[in-house]
């Protein structure tokens, strides 16, 4: 069974940088492509970028340029370094693995941006 732990939210003023991570258990994390979304009160939640198990990335409009997804395949570790960081950024973010078997989702982080 895989499981996800995320880390690395928190408070940050407008313009700062965060950097969040997550760990897999298990083997599978080589098979998936790892995600992270988002959730905002009162939203969907909603894809911010992707990895896929041959490095391709892909990003929501709204962070391209800001966010950088990455991944280290010994590590069986996903982290999403945030910049430029914006007050609509705040939301609980979830780390996602998507193999060919299962998706297996995190616990989520809060990541509140305010000053």
């Amino acid at each position: 069974q895989v499981q996800l732990v995320e880390s690395g939210g928190g408070l940050v003023q407008p313009g700062g940088s965060l950097r969040l991570s997550c760990t897999a258990s298990g083997t599978i994390f080589i098979m998936s492509t790892m995600g992270w979304y988002r959730q905002a009160p009162g939203k969907q939640r909603e894809l911010v970028a992707y990895i896929t198990t041959g490095g391709g990335t892909n990003y929501a409009d709204s962070v391209k340029g800001r966010f950088t997804i990455s991944r280290d395949n010994a590590k069986n570790t996903a982290a999403l370094q945030m910049n430029s960081l914006k007050p609509e950024d705040t939301a609980v973010y979830y780390c996602n693995a998507k193999s060919p078997v299962r998706s297996t989702w995190g616990q989520g982080t809060q990541v509140t941006v305010s000053s």
